[in-house]
């Protein structure tokens, strides 16, 4: 079996500061990195920043700073948000390191070589917010602009000389391998969007530009910058160092990605990587969009929510856990303090308040000692967890059906516990106490290794009160040590009124 796992988010562009849309992608990524990692995978985690391009140049022409110095003060507002977030990265990217830029220009000229670039003029609407240029057909006129209809971001007619990749070459091999991997591009929803997108028509792509500097420059030709998403998107490979010593990481395992950028990593990505003769990732996954009200967060908006400031107030955990529970991971989900409050109270009122009863009798019946069972013991049927339907879960990255399936696991524990008991010496001997006591930290033990993911600050806690340094999903195992002294835990979530 490989165990090796490689897992990213996109490259974030630093031209603004990180929204709740960041945060969303890098938390769904970093819950299943923590997963494969419970399940004993040596796990490649990478997240980052995307520097170049002329947005970039703008915002920081606009600042009064030159893009590098711009670059530096931003990119770290994001390493700061991994922190924030409690990520558990391996490696962040920025692509203004050397490493890089190294990568792409060998990356080029591979391309070059196979003769999958070639020198011509260009003219087309172009975003400058979306770094994308847009087809007659894909925009509108409102009040006199030309808007992009897929982002809404005006698009301004240019013309230029720039480099083409010869998308259009790729078009029947890109749906071939569609047809031949249908795990791809996920949920079916993005699959069906992109194999449509292909199936209409490709044409070749600009890949370089002349009207601005701040850019990776092209082999032997300083006038040209590369194309920021030719540039951006080999960030994946350019961490793994797949042309120098290669470390067996790549191809990545899964592209977690919001549906706004499905189409540069499920089209133009797997054909650059094919005419490079490279491989392609083994999956693409483009989770929806965190909304405000009805629409999508975005600068221009002014409907950003700051997940720094909301991680303040609430901590990073709860904020973790209403996001994996109460958005269905793939489609759009919405942010309610309300139902927020509500997620987590009933958090505290099954788990904390399961973890406080059993503790409780521990602590004054037992010196909060793990209890000796006599031995015929068995554990309750009920509390014996399915790991191969959580393992299924979260290998479709069904990540809202693994926290509920926690959550009905927990409310077995809690009715076991109600119906026997423990703190009732009258109908319960002894060592009937201390059976249901002993089964009952086993199955906590369970749940809070299973939490580990979605919320390890707490987990991490609890764990350790129980001598548990180190989570594996080994949830059949019932080797407590009997008689090993643990601790309670301190009030382990917050409720709010």
């Amino acid at each position: 079996m490989d165990k090796k796992f490689f897992i990213t988010t996109p490259i974030y562009y630093p031209s603004a500061k990180p929204h709740m849309g960041h945060a969303y992608s890098s938390i769904a990524a970093d819950v299943i990195a923590r997963f494969k990692h419970i399940q004993g995978y040596d796990v490649r985690f990478l997240t980052g920043t995307d520097e170049h391009g002329l947005k970039i140049q703008k915002a920081a022409e606009s600042d009064n700073k030159n893009p590098k110095d711009f670059c530096d003060e931003i990119s770290e507002t994001f390493i700061n948000l991994t922190k924030t977030l409690n990520l558990s990265n391996t490696d962040f990217i920025r692509t203004t390191e050397n490493r890089h830029k190294e990568t792409v220009q060998k990356l080029w000229s591979v391309l070059e070589k196979n003769d999958q670039l070639y020198l011509s003029k260009y003219a087309g609407w172009y975003s400058v917010s979306d770094e994308a240029y847009y087809s007659e057909d894909e925009i509108d006129e409102i009040e006199g602009k030309k808007i992009a209809k897929s982002s809404g971001s005006v698009v301004e007619w240019m013309e230029e000389e720039s480099y083409f990749f010869k998308l259009s070459e790729w078009e029947k091999p890109l749906l071939d391998f569609y047809k031949n991997n249908p795990n791809f591009i996920k949920p079916e929803s993005r699959k069906n969007e992109v194999v449509s997108f292909v199936s209409s028509g490709l044409k070749d792509l600009s890949v370089s530009r002349t009207t601005f500097n701040w850019g990776i420059p092209v082999p032997n030709n300083k006038k040209h910058v590369m194309y920021v998403w030719l540039d951006a998107l080999t960030n994946y490979v350019s961490s793994t160092d797949y042309f120098n010593n290669h470390n067996g990481f790549w191809p990545a395992n899964v592209h977690i990605i919001g549906k706004d950028i499905l189409r540069f990593h499920a089209v133009y990505w797997p054909a650059f990587l094919l005419a490079a003769n490279l491989p392609l990732p083994k999956q693409i996954f483009g989770h929806g969009w965190i909304l405000s009200g009805e629409e999508k967060m975005s600068k221009s908006k002014g409907n950003i929510l700051d997940p720094i400031k909301l991680i303040e107030e609430f901590g990073s955990d709860e904020i973790r856990y209403y996001l994996m529970k109460d958005v269905i991971f793939g489609l759009d989900g919405k942010i309610n303090l309300e139902n927020f409050k509500t997620t987590i109270n009933d958090l505290a009122n099954n788990i904390g308040n399961l973890s406080n009863r059993i503790f409780t009798i521990l602590q004054k019946n037992y010196e909060c000692k793990i209890p000796h069972v006599s031995s015929n013991h068995t554990v309750n049927s009920s509390l014996i967890i399915d790991i191969k339907k959580l393992i299924k879960f979260m290998d479709n990255y069904e990540i809202h059906n693994y926290v509920k399936e926690i959550h009905f696991y927990s409310s077995a524990v809690n009715k076991y516990v109600n119906d026997n008991e423990p703190w009732n010496k009258k109908t319960n001997s002894d060592q009937n106490i201390q059976n249901i006591l002993f089964s009952s930290l086993f199955a906590l033990r369970n749940i809070f290794i299973l939490l580990y993911p979605i919320m390890p600050k707490v987990c991490e806690v609890f764990l350790k009160n129980m001598n548990i340094n180190k989570p594996l999903l080994n949830l059949v195992n019932t080797d407590l040590k009997k008689g090993e002294q643990i601790s309670k835990p301190d009030l382990l979530f917050k409720k709010y009124d």
